[in-house]
Protein backbone atom coordinates (compact mmCIF):
# COMPACT_ATOMS: atom_id res chain seq x y z
CA UNK A 1 0.00 0.00 0.00
CA UNK A 2 2.80 2.58 0.95
CA UNK A 3 4.45 1.97 -2.32
CA UNK A 4 1.15 2.76 -4.03
CA UNK A 5 0.62 6.30 -2.17
CA UNK A 6 4.27 6.89 -2.91
CA UNK A 7 3.62 6.76 -6.30
CA UNK A 8 0.49 8.63 -6.20
CA UNK A 9 2.20 11.54 -4.83
CA UNK A 10 4.92 11.26 -7.21
CA UNK A 11 2.86 11.58 -10.22
CA UNK A 12 0.91 14.30 -8.69
CA UNK A 13 4.66 16.01 -8.27
CA UNK A 14 4.71 15.21 -11.83
CA UNK A 15 1.61 17.01 -13.21
CA UNK A 16 1.60 19.76 -10.67
CA UNK A 17 5.13 20.58 -12.07
CA UNK A 18 3.74 19.69 -15.74
CA UNK A 19 1.27 21.99 -15.23
CA UNK A 20 3.91 24.73 -14.23
CA UNK A 21 5.95 24.39 -17.45
CA UNK A 22 3.22 25.38 -19.37
CA UNK A 23 2.58 27.99 -17.09
CA UNK A 24 5.40 29.82 -16.56
CA UNK A 25 7.59 28.81 -19.65
CA UNK A 26 11.26 28.41 -19.79
CA UNK A 27 12.23 30.85 -16.87
CA UNK A 28 10.95 27.63 -14.62
CA UNK A 29 13.60 24.74 -13.00
CA UNK A 30 16.34 26.66 -13.48
CA UNK A 31 17.62 25.96 -10.20
CA UNK A 32 16.59 24.99 -6.45
CA UNK A 33 18.40 28.25 -5.24
CA UNK A 34 16.04 30.36 -8.06
CA UNK A 35 13.03 29.25 -6.27
CA UNK A 36 10.95 31.54 -4.05
CA UNK A 37 10.08 31.12 -0.10
CA UNK A 38 7.17 31.89 1.39
CA UNK A 39 7.74 33.09 4.91
CA UNK A 40 6.39 29.78 6.15
CA UNK A 41 9.01 27.45 4.38
CA UNK A 42 11.18 26.77 7.81
CA UNK A 43 7.59 25.71 9.40
CA UNK A 44 6.89 23.26 6.41
CA UNK A 45 9.98 21.92 6.69
CA UNK A 46 10.07 21.71 10.45
CA UNK A 47 7.03 19.57 10.49
CA UNK A 48 8.38 17.26 7.67
CA UNK A 49 6.55 19.23 4.90
CA UNK A 50 8.15 17.13 1.18
CA UNK A 51 9.16 20.49 -0.40
CA UNK A 52 8.66 20.78 -4.61
CA UNK A 53 9.03 23.59 -7.05
CA UNK A 54 6.07 25.00 -7.53
CA UNK A 55 5.17 27.74 -10.48
CA UNK A 56 8.73 29.45 -9.26
CA UNK A 57 8.12 28.53 -5.67
CA UNK A 58 9.34 25.81 -3.15
CA UNK A 59 6.23 24.88 -1.86
CA UNK A 60 4.94 21.25 0.49
CA UNK A 61 3.62 18.42 -1.59
CA UNK A 62 2.82 16.35 1.78
CA UNK A 63 3.73 16.08 5.42
CA UNK A 64 4.68 13.33 7.27
CA UNK A 65 0.96 12.00 6.29
CA UNK A 66 -0.12 10.57 3.08
CA UNK A 67 -1.79 12.29 0.52
CA UNK A 68 -4.50 9.74 0.96
CA UNK A 69 -4.79 11.06 4.52
CA UNK A 70 -4.35 14.19 4.43
CA UNK A 71 -7.01 14.26 2.04
CA UNK A 72 -9.41 12.38 4.31
CA UNK A 73 -9.06 14.79 7.32
CA UNK A 74 -9.30 17.91 5.80
CA UNK A 75 -12.98 16.83 5.08
CA UNK A 76 -13.48 14.81 8.63
CA UNK A 77 -11.78 17.68 10.59
CA UNK A 78 -9.43 20.13 8.83
CA UNK A 79 -6.37 21.32 6.74
CA UNK A 80 -4.15 24.45 6.95
CA UNK A 81 -2.92 25.48 3.75
CA UNK A 82 0.21 28.09 2.68
CA UNK A 83 -1.20 29.38 -0.26
CA UNK A 84 1.03 32.77 -0.14
CA UNK A 85 2.49 32.02 -3.58
CA UNK A 86 -0.71 33.31 -5.11
CA UNK A 87 -0.65 36.55 -5.41
CA UNK A 88 -3.34 39.47 -4.03
CA UNK A 89 -3.73 42.75 -5.08
CA UNK A 90 -6.38 45.84 -4.58
CA UNK A 91 -7.76 47.94 -7.36
CA UNK A 92 -8.68 51.33 -5.79
CA UNK A 93 -10.61 54.28 -7.36
CA UNK A 94 -13.82 55.81 -8.22
CA UNK A 95 -13.53 53.77 -11.58
CA UNK A 96 -12.31 50.30 -10.07
CA UNK A 97 -15.46 48.66 -10.74
CA UNK A 98 -15.95 50.17 -14.65
CA UNK A 99 -11.87 49.31 -15.04
CA UNK A 100 -12.30 45.59 -14.03
CA UNK A 101 -15.70 44.77 -15.63
CA UNK A 102 -13.96 45.49 -18.81
CA UNK A 103 -11.48 42.40 -17.96
CA UNK A 104 -13.72 39.93 -16.75
CA UNK A 105 -17.00 38.47 -17.16
CA UNK A 106 -18.36 39.30 -13.40
CA UNK A 107 -21.00 41.75 -12.54
CA UNK A 108 -18.69 43.64 -10.01
CA UNK A 109 -21.17 46.48 -9.67
CA UNK A 110 -23.59 44.33 -8.66
CA UNK A 111 -21.87 42.63 -5.97
CA UNK A 112 -22.82 43.74 -2.28
CA UNK A 113 -19.56 45.27 -0.32
CA UNK A 114 -18.18 42.75 1.73
CA UNK A 115 -19.25 39.92 -1.07
CA UNK A 116 -17.53 38.58 -3.80
CA UNK A 117 -17.54 36.10 -6.38
CA UNK A 118 -15.42 33.30 -8.88
CA UNK A 119 -14.81 34.98 -12.06
CA UNK A 120 -12.61 34.40 -15.15
CA UNK A 121 -10.21 37.36 -17.16
CA UNK A 122 -10.53 37.03 -20.57
CA UNK A 123 -8.96 37.23 -23.97
CA UNK A 124 -10.09 38.72 -26.83
CA UNK A 125 -11.31 35.81 -28.27
CA UNK A 126 -13.10 34.60 -25.06
CA UNK A 127 -11.03 32.40 -23.73
CA UNK A 128 -9.36 32.09 -20.22
CA UNK A 129 -6.24 34.01 -19.42
CA UNK A 130 -6.72 33.12 -15.41
CA UNK A 131 -9.56 32.67 -12.97
CA UNK A 132 -9.58 34.86 -9.73
CA UNK A 133 -11.70 34.79 -6.65
CA UNK A 134 -12.97 39.07 -6.54
CA UNK A 135 -13.82 40.85 -3.69
CA UNK A 136 -15.73 44.31 -3.55
CA UNK A 137 -14.58 45.62 -0.12
CA UNK A 138 -16.11 49.18 -0.96
CA UNK A 139 -17.24 50.78 -4.22
CA UNK A 140 -13.87 52.09 -4.53
CA UNK A 141 -11.70 49.26 -3.23
CA UNK A 142 -11.25 45.59 -5.07
CA UNK A 143 -9.30 42.79 -3.42
CA UNK A 144 -8.60 39.74 -5.60
CA UNK A 145 -6.33 36.70 -6.03
CA UNK A 146 -4.86 35.59 -8.81
CA UNK A 147 -3.17 32.14 -9.35
CA UNK A 148 0.80 31.85 -8.91
CA UNK A 149 1.65 30.50 -12.29
CA UNK A 150 -0.52 33.74 -13.93
CA UNK A 151 0.94 35.95 -11.66
CA UNK A 152 3.68 37.94 -13.89
CA UNK A 153 1.41 37.33 -17.13
CA UNK A 154 -1.89 38.54 -15.28
CA UNK A 155 -0.09 41.51 -13.66
CA UNK A 156 1.32 42.71 -17.38
CA UNK A 157 -2.25 42.48 -18.73
CA UNK A 158 -3.86 44.13 -15.73
CA UNK A 159 -1.04 47.29 -16.00
CA UNK A 160 -1.61 47.53 -19.63
CA UNK A 161 -5.33 47.89 -19.84
CA UNK A 162 -5.02 49.98 -16.39
CA UNK A 163 -2.23 52.54 -18.66
CA UNK A 164 -4.60 52.67 -21.45
CA UNK A 165 -7.94 53.72 -18.74
CA UNK A 166 -5.72 55.85 -17.06
CA UNK A 167 -5.33 57.58 -20.32
CA UNK A 168 -8.52 58.47 -20.69
CA UNK A 169 -9.21 59.86 -17.66
CA UNK A 170 -10.10 56.74 -15.32
CA UNK A 171 -9.45 57.18 -11.73
CA UNK A 172 -7.68 53.47 -10.54
CA UNK A 173 -4.49 52.51 -8.77
CA UNK A 174 -3.17 49.16 -8.08
CA UNK A 175 -1.42 47.45 -4.96
CA UNK A 176 -0.27 43.96 -5.05
CA UNK A 177 0.20 42.35 -1.97
CA UNK A 178 3.88 41.15 -1.52
CA UNK A 179 3.70 42.10 2.44
CA UNK A 180 1.28 39.83 3.11
CA UNK A 181 1.11 35.88 3.49
CA UNK A 182 -2.05 33.88 2.75
CA UNK A 183 -3.59 31.07 4.11
CA UNK A 184 -6.56 28.50 3.52
CA UNK A 185 -8.19 27.08 6.42
CA UNK A 186 -10.46 24.39 5.28
CA UNK A 187 -12.67 21.66 6.61
CA UNK A 188 -15.29 21.82 9.39
CA UNK A 189 -12.91 22.26 12.35
CA UNK A 190 -12.06 25.62 10.33
CA UNK A 191 -14.51 28.35 11.90
CA UNK A 192 -14.39 26.66 15.18
CA UNK A 193 -10.77 26.55 15.44
CA UNK A 194 -10.46 30.17 13.98
CA UNK A 195 -13.55 31.76 15.86
CA UNK A 196 -11.34 31.18 19.05
CA UNK A 197 -8.70 34.00 17.83
CA UNK A 198 -11.08 36.25 17.11
CA UNK A 199 -13.80 38.63 18.59
CA UNK A 200 -15.64 39.02 15.52
CA UNK A 201 -18.50 36.37 15.53
CA UNK A 202 -17.91 33.85 12.41
CA UNK A 203 -21.31 32.66 11.92
CA UNK A 204 -22.60 35.95 10.82
CA UNK A 205 -19.83 35.93 7.89
CA UNK A 206 -21.31 33.14 5.06
CA UNK A 207 -19.65 31.58 2.10
CA UNK A 208 -18.43 34.60 -0.61
CA UNK A 209 -18.12 37.27 2.19
CA UNK A 210 -15.03 39.13 3.09
CA UNK A 211 -14.27 41.13 6.51
CA UNK A 212 -11.33 43.11 7.54
CA UNK A 213 -11.05 42.06 10.96
CA UNK A 214 -8.16 41.38 13.86
CA UNK A 215 -7.14 37.39 13.78
CA UNK A 216 -4.72 36.68 16.73
CA UNK A 217 -3.70 40.10 17.37
CA UNK A 218 -3.31 40.66 13.28
CA UNK A 219 -4.85 42.83 10.97
CA UNK A 220 -6.17 40.22 8.43
CA UNK A 221 -8.23 40.16 5.02
CA UNK A 222 -11.13 37.02 5.61
CA UNK A 223 -12.94 35.93 3.01
CA UNK A 224 -14.92 32.75 3.43
CA UNK A 225 -14.33 30.87 0.38
CA UNK A 226 -11.44 27.91 -0.33
CA UNK A 227 -11.02 25.22 -2.98
CA UNK A 228 -11.51 22.35 -1.07
CA UNK A 229 -15.55 21.95 -1.43
CA UNK A 230 -15.97 22.40 2.50
CA UNK A 231 -16.55 25.44 4.71
CA UNK A 232 -13.53 27.35 5.02
CA UNK A 233 -11.55 30.80 4.68
CA UNK A 234 -8.92 32.03 2.98
CA UNK A 235 -6.72 34.62 5.23
CA UNK A 236 -4.89 37.47 4.41
CA UNK A 237 -2.35 38.35 7.08
CA UNK A 238 0.82 40.23 7.31
CA UNK A 239 3.79 38.54 6.10
CA UNK A 240 5.35 38.80 9.99
CA UNK A 241 2.41 37.54 11.75
CA UNK A 242 2.02 34.55 9.56
CA UNK A 243 3.94 31.70 10.90
CA UNK A 244 2.74 32.76 14.60
CA UNK A 245 -1.43 32.60 13.28
CA UNK A 246 -0.45 28.83 11.12
CA UNK A 247 0.90 27.49 15.10
CA UNK A 248 -2.55 29.45 16.52
CA UNK A 249 -4.51 27.35 14.25
CA UNK A 250 -2.91 24.15 15.22
CA UNK A 251 -3.19 24.74 18.72
CA UNK A 252 -6.61 25.32 18.90
CA UNK A 253 -7.82 22.59 16.79
CA UNK A 254 -5.80 20.54 19.45
CA UNK A 255 -4.21 19.19 16.61
CA UNK A 256 -7.31 17.82 14.25
CA UNK A 257 -6.07 20.23 11.92
CA UNK A 258 -3.77 19.20 9.93
CA UNK A 259 -1.03 21.11 7.86
CA UNK A 260 -2.19 20.09 4.33
CA UNK A 261 -0.28 20.40 1.14
CA UNK A 262 -0.49 20.46 -2.47
CA UNK A 263 -0.88 17.15 -3.21
CA UNK A 264 -4.26 16.88 -1.08
CA UNK A 265 -5.59 19.96 -2.24
CA UNK A 266 -5.62 18.79 -5.82
CA UNK A 267 -7.02 15.69 -4.83
CA UNK A 268 -9.87 18.23 -2.93
CA UNK A 269 -9.96 20.29 -5.31
CA UNK A 270 -10.83 17.65 -8.05
CA UNK A 271 -13.09 15.81 -5.82
CA UNK A 272 -14.96 19.29 -5.72
CA UNK A 273 -15.22 19.07 -9.18
CA UNK A 274 -13.00 22.55 -9.57
CA UNK A 275 -10.63 23.57 -12.31
CA UNK A 276 -6.94 24.13 -11.90
CA UNK A 277 -5.90 26.72 -14.53
CA UNK A 278 -3.02 25.35 -16.77
CA UNK A 279 -5.17 21.70 -16.84
CA UNK A 280 -8.46 21.91 -17.00
CA UNK A 281 -8.64 25.97 -18.39
CA UNK A 282 -6.28 27.57 -20.60
CA UNK A 283 -6.41 30.15 -23.25
CA UNK A 284 -8.27 28.51 -25.62
CA UNK A 285 -11.33 27.51 -23.20
CA UNK A 286 -13.88 29.89 -22.82
CA UNK A 287 -15.81 30.00 -19.46
CA UNK A 288 -18.92 28.74 -21.42
CA UNK A 289 -17.13 25.72 -22.07
CA UNK A 290 -15.30 25.16 -18.97
CA UNK A 291 -18.90 25.10 -17.20
CA UNK A 292 -18.68 28.73 -15.55
CA UNK A 293 -21.75 30.20 -17.17
CA UNK A 294 -23.00 30.85 -13.78
CA UNK A 295 -20.22 33.33 -13.26
CA UNK A 296 -21.22 35.54 -16.12
CA UNK A 297 -23.56 38.11 -14.64
CA UNK A 298 -26.78 38.75 -16.04
CA UNK A 299 -26.33 42.03 -16.59
CA UNK A 300 -22.72 41.41 -18.65
CA UNK A 301 -24.66 38.51 -20.57
CA UNK A 302 -27.10 41.47 -21.94
CA UNK A 303 -24.56 44.47 -22.37
CA UNK A 304 -21.12 42.54 -22.83
CA UNK A 305 -18.70 44.89 -22.49
CA UNK A 306 -15.61 42.65 -21.66
CA UNK A 307 -12.45 41.22 -23.72
CA UNK A 308 -14.18 37.86 -25.86
CA UNK A 309 -17.55 38.82 -25.10
CA UNK A 310 -18.76 38.87 -28.45
CA UNK A 311 -17.39 34.95 -29.25
CA UNK A 312 -18.95 34.51 -25.20
CA UNK A 313 -22.59 35.87 -25.42
CA UNK A 314 -22.54 33.87 -29.41
CA UNK A 315 -21.64 30.70 -27.45
CA UNK A 316 -24.40 31.44 -24.96
CA UNK A 317 -26.90 31.72 -27.54
CA UNK A 318 -25.93 28.63 -29.57
CA UNK A 319 -24.47 26.60 -26.79
CA UNK A 320 -20.35 25.61 -26.71
CA UNK A 321 -19.05 22.92 -29.44
CA UNK A 322 -17.37 21.34 -26.26
CA UNK A 323 -18.02 21.03 -22.52
CA UNK A 324 -16.37 20.50 -19.46
CA UNK A 325 -17.77 17.24 -17.75
CA UNK A 326 -16.93 14.62 -14.69
CA UNK A 327 -16.22 11.17 -15.24
CA UNK A 328 -16.05 7.81 -13.03
CA UNK A 329 -13.88 4.93 -14.88
CA UNK A 330 -12.43 1.86 -14.57
CA UNK A 331 -8.70 0.58 -14.51
CA UNK A 332 -6.12 2.71 -13.81
CA UNK A 333 -7.19 6.50 -12.88
CA UNK A 334 -7.30 8.51 -15.87
CA UNK A 335 -4.70 10.95 -16.29
CA UNK A 336 -4.20 14.68 -18.04
CA UNK A 337 -4.35 14.19 -22.17
CA UNK A 338 -6.27 10.83 -21.64
CA UNK A 339 -7.92 10.39 -24.90
CA UNK A 340 -11.83 9.82 -24.49
CA UNK A 341 -14.06 7.54 -26.64
CA UNK A 342 -17.50 6.87 -27.35
CA UNK A 343 -18.97 3.55 -27.71
CA UNK A 344 -18.71 3.64 -31.28
CA UNK A 345 -14.42 3.96 -30.94
CA UNK A 346 -14.69 7.38 -32.10
CA UNK A 347 -12.31 10.22 -30.34
CA UNK A 348 -15.00 12.87 -28.91
CA UNK A 349 -12.46 14.46 -26.05
CA UNK A 350 -9.74 14.52 -23.82
CA UNK A 351 -8.99 14.12 -19.99
CA UNK A 352 -7.61 17.31 -18.15
CA UNK A 353 -7.40 16.19 -14.41
CA UNK A 354 -7.75 12.81 -12.74
CA UNK A 355 -6.71 10.78 -10.07
CA UNK A 356 -7.68 8.36 -7.48
CA UNK A 357 -10.16 9.73 -5.18
CA UNK A 358 -9.35 9.43 -1.33
CA UNK A 359 -12.88 9.51 -0.27
CA UNK A 360 -14.72 8.13 -2.76
CA UNK A 361 -12.25 5.31 -3.13
CA UNK A 362 -12.91 5.00 -7.30
CA UNK A 363 -11.47 7.12 -9.99
CA UNK A 364 -12.94 10.45 -10.75
CA UNK A 365 -11.53 12.63 -13.38
CA UNK A 366 -12.93 15.64 -15.72
CA UNK A 367 -12.08 16.65 -19.08
CA UNK A 368 -13.89 18.39 -22.10
CA UNK A 369 -16.05 16.46 -25.11
CA UNK A 370 -18.24 17.25 -27.97
CA UNK A 371 -21.98 18.86 -27.09
CA UNK A 372 -24.19 16.10 -27.53
CA UNK A 373 -21.71 13.55 -25.70
CA UNK A 374 -21.87 15.70 -22.30
CA UNK A 375 -25.03 14.47 -20.75
CA UNK A 376 -24.53 12.36 -17.37
CA UNK A 377 -24.63 8.58 -17.89
CA UNK A 378 -23.24 8.97 -21.44
CA UNK A 379 -20.92 5.62 -21.30
CA UNK A 380 -17.79 6.48 -22.88
CA UNK A 381 -14.23 4.37 -23.46
CA UNK A 382 -10.83 6.58 -21.73
CA UNK A 383 -7.63 5.76 -23.16
CA UNK A 384 -4.96 5.05 -20.77
CA UNK A 385 -1.42 3.65 -22.04
CA UNK A 386 -2.85 2.51 -25.70
CA UNK A 387 -5.55 0.45 -23.84
CA UNK A 388 -9.52 1.38 -23.27
CA UNK A 389 -11.29 1.23 -20.32
CA UNK A 390 -15.22 1.84 -19.71
CA UNK A 391 -16.09 5.05 -17.93
CA UNK A 392 -19.04 7.42 -17.76
CA UNK A 393 -20.40 10.61 -17.95
CA UNK A 394 -21.04 12.16 -14.01
CA UNK A 395 -22.87 15.45 -12.61
CA UNK A 396 -19.59 17.11 -10.63
CA UNK A 397 -18.98 17.55 -7.94
CA UNK A 398 -17.94 14.23 -6.96
CA UNK A 399 -17.97 15.03 -3.17
CA UNK A 400 -20.99 17.28 -2.27
CA UNK A 401 -19.94 20.84 -1.62
CA UNK A 402 -20.30 22.27 2.68
CA UNK A 403 -20.42 25.67 1.72
CA UNK A 404 -21.58 27.80 4.76
CA UNK A 405 -24.45 29.61 3.42
CA UNK A 406 -27.54 31.22 5.29
CA UNK A 407 -30.58 28.73 5.87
Amino acid sequence: MRGGLWQLGQSITRRLAQSDKKAVGRRFFSGESELKKTVLYDFHVAHGGKMVPFAGWSMPIQYKDSIMDSTVNCRQNGGLFDVSHMCGLSLKGKDSIPFLESLVIADVAGLAPGTGTLTVFTNEKGGAIDDSVITKVTDDHLYLVVNAGCRDKDLAHIEEHMKAFKAKGGDVSWHIHDERSLLALQGPLAAPSLQQLTKDDLSKLYFGEFRILDINGAHCYLTRTGYTGEDGFEISVPSEHAVDLAKAILEKSEGKVRLTGLGARDSLRLEAGLCLYGNDMEQHITPVEAGLTWAIGKRRRAEGGFLGAEVILKQLEEGPAIRRVGFFSSGPPARSHSEIQNEEGKSIGEVTSGGFSPCLKKNIAMGYVKSGSHKAGTKVKIIIRGKAYDGAVTKMPFVPTKYYKPT
